[in-house]
């Protein structure tokens, strides 16, 4: 029996990429990461993380990350579809993985209405789908997905931040990342390219 769960990171911040990452794990295999302490990515150390991100990569009978830029996130929001965009990227996932259950942390408050738009997309079509909110606290393979999508998307943010300099965090409600947004403007009279540049945030720099 061939379990995956999805799960993504980076969904709200206004600076980077996001990551969509899908794991496939034997059942014989998901105890033991429990075990191991694997859990919802955002409950642990960064350091701690990057510990589990090695052996779930080495146990995962599979596992792939999709990256989504910024201008792809953008092109997604002026048509106001993200949800959209993002049912297309877990179904593509589901599709390479080709699991027999899979377990997905879903985007929309509406998880039925998230599993309609999934459907749309997915060609292999596992026996059991299982889509929730908050999924990623309470099914391991979901967890192990937001662990490796976050540890993916730090480290993107860490070689940014080495290469443009010390934005904060990414996120609109950081003040250090507001003040470099707008410092870089008015040196260079518009936002980088790995900034999101649908964000209501912008709009008022």
């Amino acid at each position: 029996m061939m379990i995956s769960g999805i799960d993504e990171a980076g969904r709200g911040p206004v600076i980077g990429p996001m990551m969509i990452c899908g794991v496939l794990l034997k059942r014989e295999n998901i105890e033991y990461l429990k075990g191991l302490g694997v859990r919802d990515s955002k409950t642990l150390t960064p350091r701690k993380r990057e510990e589990l991100a090695k052996v779930i990569r080495r146990i995962s009978s599979k596992y792939e990350i999709l990256r989504v830029s910024p201008e792809e996130i953008d092109r997604a929001r002026r048509k106001e579809a993200l949800n959209e965009l993002e049912a297309e990227k877990y179904a593509l996932l589901i599709d390479r993985l080709g699991p027999d259950e899979v377990y997905i942390d879903s985007v929309d408050p509406n998880p039925e209405r998230f599993r309609a738009r999934l459907m749309r997309h997915v060609h292999h079509v596992p026996a059991k789908i299982v889509i929730e909110n908050f999924a990623d606290k309470k099914y391991i393979p979901v967890a192990a997905a937001s662990i490796l999508a976050k540890v993916e998307r730090d480290r993107t943010v860490m070689m940014l931040r080495e290469k443009f300099g010390d934005f904060g965090s990414g996120y609109p409600s950081d003040p250090k990342t507001i003040k470099f947004l707008k410092e870089w403007k008015i040196r260079y009279g518009k936002f980088p390219d790995f900034v999101r540049k649908s964000w209501k945030t912008l709009e008022r720099l």
